[in-house]
């Protein structure tokens, strides 16, 4: 990824308090601009029109409105991101208001395992070791290169770490379903705790209940899933071990708590998805510190100013570890000046 675009949500009640969230918008390349102009005509004005008494019942009643011209739009994927975001800031300012941290309202804990994503199929030990000289402990590989490589790059990876080092593969939906299970059963040697979207994610729940049953590698996947209803389905299939939403891409707060409690009901690894910017790799964090469940936060290894810029005091952590601030809602405010010479549309 060349273009690391972010757009972020800035909400002020009528006291000047202002909450933070971020849409997510990695593809196309003209996604972002398109995004904020929805979230401008589309959701602000639903917003405006009232006080809300909570933050869920302005994401309902968004959901809700939008619904039809989801449908009519065919976007309903552009419209749920956007809805999305701003469900966060909806919840950040909610908890300002109430002089608490995101995860302390909900009765988390501040502290997230975290594992470095993104290393690439071109030499991804040297990434690691750059990584884990940072303070990561567990990484997610991608894969499907061809099996020469993956395997390569696996092995690479197991002979540079001890061997109780958590790995991960992420096929990003490269592979036929029986594409998926003769990798597993190559790639299991090297122990990776999860296999991600090895299939696409539209494919029937049975084609991935098939792969669960036969695969020697957990299968995980979530951050297209768009719905609750797309994640009770998927939770109570049985066939991922490992839930992933992304709470910029469906959901927020309103939507994927409530996904996480399913899924962490059902003894399934609930680890938010989250490639973006810093306002929503933070919100990740807070999703899963609120949860207090086993499972990891992911935190992308290559270059993004815009997740640097704002997240900047969260990328190191300590033995794998990041503990967030106890300060109220998200726990940051944007530097946007500093960022300004990256600003495309402001409004």
């Amino acid at each position: 990824m060349y273009d690391r675009p972010a757009v972020l949500v800035r909400l002020e009640d009528r006291e000047g308090m202002v909450g933070w969230g971020e849409i997510w918008c990695n593809f196309p390349s003209v996604g972002a601009e398109h995004r904020a102009r929805m979230l401008e005509s589309c959701i602000a004005p639903v917003l405006l029109e009232q006080a809300w008494a909570h933050p869920t019942h302005a994401f309902n009643a968004l959901s809700q409105r939008l619904a039809v011209l989801a449908i009519q739009s065919g976007e309903p994927g552009t419209i749920a991101q956007a809805i999305a975001g701003a469900d966060i800031a909806l919840w950040d300012l909610a908890a300002k208001r109430l002089g608490q941290p995101l995860w302390n309202l909900f009765g988390g804990t501040p502290k997230v395992h975290t594992y470095a994503s993104g290393l690439s199929p071109v030499q991804p030990e040297k990434l690691a070791a750059i990584k884990h000289g940072e303070g990561y402990r567990s990484f997610k590989l991608k894969v499907g290169f061809g099996t020469e490589r993956d395997m390569a790059n696996l092995r690479a990876l197991r002979e540079m770490f001890e061997p109780d080092t958590v790995l991960m593969i992420d096929a990003n939906q490269a592979w036929t379903p029986e594409a998926a299970l003769d990798m597993s059963r190559k790639l299991a040697q090297f122990n990776p705790i999860w296999m991600e979207e090895p299939i696409r994610a539209d494919h029937a729940l049975t084609d991935w209940q098939r792969l669960a049953q036969a695969s020697p590698i957990a299968l995980a996947a979530g951050e297209n899933m768009r719905s609750t209803e797309e994640f009770s389905a998927a939770i109570d299939s049985g066939a991922f071990a490992v839930i992933q939403p992304d709470l910029g891409k469906w959901g927020g707060f309103s939507g994927c708590v409530p996904v996480a409690r399913r899924a962490i009901d059902h003894s399934q690894m609930f680890c938010p998805h989250w490639l973006g910017g810093g306002v929503g790799l933070i919100a990740s964090m807070q999703l899963k510190a609120i949860m207090g469940h086993p499972g990891y936060v992911e935190v992308d290894s290559n270059p993004n100013p815009l997740r640097d810029l704002f997240a900047a005091p969260y990328l190191r952590p300590d033995n794998g570890i990041i503990t967030l601030p106890d300060l109220p809602g998200l726990g940051i405010t944007p530097d946007t000046d500093t960022a300004r010479s990256f600003l495309v549309k402001h409004r």
